[in-house]
């Protein structure tokens, strides 16, 4: 007997929600990703739990228990169960009846094993009471948990053809969960090859929130490799290619940064990855940025003194990784140099002298010197050089 234990199980507010359900008469099952990363002692963020409650049922029993219902997805079954603050996914038992790719037209199940040939892998496929006792109604979920083995539910092709977002899901979950010793499996990888046409139909937020928490795992390089081959980057990167993404990781891992996806998706290059996959205008901004100063000859000082320590680290990581060359062990500390310095004068102090464009001019011109001199120049030596 397989079973979870942590304290998110034992929280007296999840509890509470079980309760509600089971009391009633109703079967409450924790699913998928709380399951999952249990059993790989992971943190556990979400909580989804499965029912064979009607929503209207679940509005009803959470109203009558105190608990706050909010109809976040009634059309597809799901109520969120609100105990203590703490949010509960309380989804019906449901079964596909139409898809298209893109969203599914569902009907009401009334067992788990219906519910679980609907889901997308095999390890998401786990269920678990609130006792912790684990079930696997496909009798394949544990042994690829164990093995690190992602799998779909049955046949790829079809899973697939319910939502195009899974062939990245699978690449996802693969670079966060898979055996990089055992690599990808080629029934799922024939089958994604076949259907990389369905990932135009997706929206473009879709697809960038997927490749962003892909490319924020620790080692995203097998996983993006293998898209690259099945076509799939193609698809949702136009122009982008992996040459520099493996350096990255090896050179984030070895200056003790954390994964950045961001930083790694400037690595990645594209055509527009802004458009491709809807950056923010935050996150636009930031790629242009860490592009254009990788590609440029500013040095470790001076990209600190404009960017902040921690930005002119990424770029020098981004500029190491796209030339293929060992980062310059003394880069980071004239990075952190250069951004604690203060240029000693303002435009205040070149008026009446300089006027109009002219002021600006020589503005730019001191700051040049300055960073020349290694910003050893004070106030009046400063001014003196103008």
């Amino acid at each position: 007997m397989t079973r979870i234990a942590g304290d998110w199980l034992s929280d007296p507010r999840t509890q509470a929600v079980c309760a509600m359900l089971t009391e009633a008469g109703h079967q409450a099952w924790l699913v998928g990703g709380c399951v999952r990363d249990a059993l790989m002692g992971q943190v556990v963020g979400d909580i989804d739990i499965s029912t064979d409650a009607r929503p209207e049922e679940v509005r009803r029993l959470a109203l009558s228990a105190g608990l706050k219902p909010v109809p976040t997805g009634i059309e597809h079954g799901t109520i969120t169960v609100v105990s203590g603050g703490l949010p509960h996914e309380v989804t019906t038992f449901r079964r596909d009846v139409e898809t298209d790719g893109r969203r599914a037209v569902v009907a009401f199940a009334e067992s788990m094993e219906e519910d679980a040939h609907r889901r997308d892998f095999t390890m998401n496929a786990l269920y678990a009471d609130a006792s912790g006792q684990v079930v696997d109604p496909l009798g394949q979920g544990l042994a690829d948990l164990a093995a690190r083995r992602l799998r779909f539910i049955d046949d790829p092709d079809e899973r697939i053809r319910e939502d195009y977002l899974r062939i990245l899901r699978y690449f996802r979950f693969h670079a966060r969960f898979g055996d990089p010793a055992q690599g990808l499996d080629p029934e799922a990888l024939a089958a994604i090859a076949g259907n990389t046409e369905g990932l135009d139909t997706l929206s473009r937020e879709r697809v960038g929130a997927e490749v962003t928490k892909l490319l924020a795992v620790a080692d995203p390089l097998p996983s993006v490799a293998a898209m690259e081959q099945t076509g799939v980057l193609l698809h949702v990167l136009p122009g982008a290619g992996i040459r520099a993404l493996g350096p990255l990781v090896h050179l984030e891992a070895e200056a003790g940064r954390a994964p950045d996806a961001g930083l790694r998706l400037a690595a990645l290059g594209g055509e527009d990855p802004a458009g491709a996959l809807r950056l923010s205008r935050k996150a636009a901004a930031r790629h242009q940025l860490l592009r254009d100063e990788a590609a440029g000859s500013r040095a470790a000082a001076e990209l600190g003194y404009r960017h902040g320590a921690a930005e002119a680290q990424a770029i020098l990581l981004l500029r190491a990784a796209l030339m293929e060359m060992p980062l310059d062990p003394g880069d980071f500390d004239r990075a952190s140099h250069g951004a604690v310095q203060e240029f000693p004068i303002t435009a205040k102090d070149l008026q009446p002298r300089f006027q109009g464009p002219a002021l600006g001019e020589a503005l730019r011109r001191a700051e040049a010197i300055w960073i020349a001199e290694g910003f050893s120049l004070g106030r009046e030596a400063l001014l003196s050089r103008l």
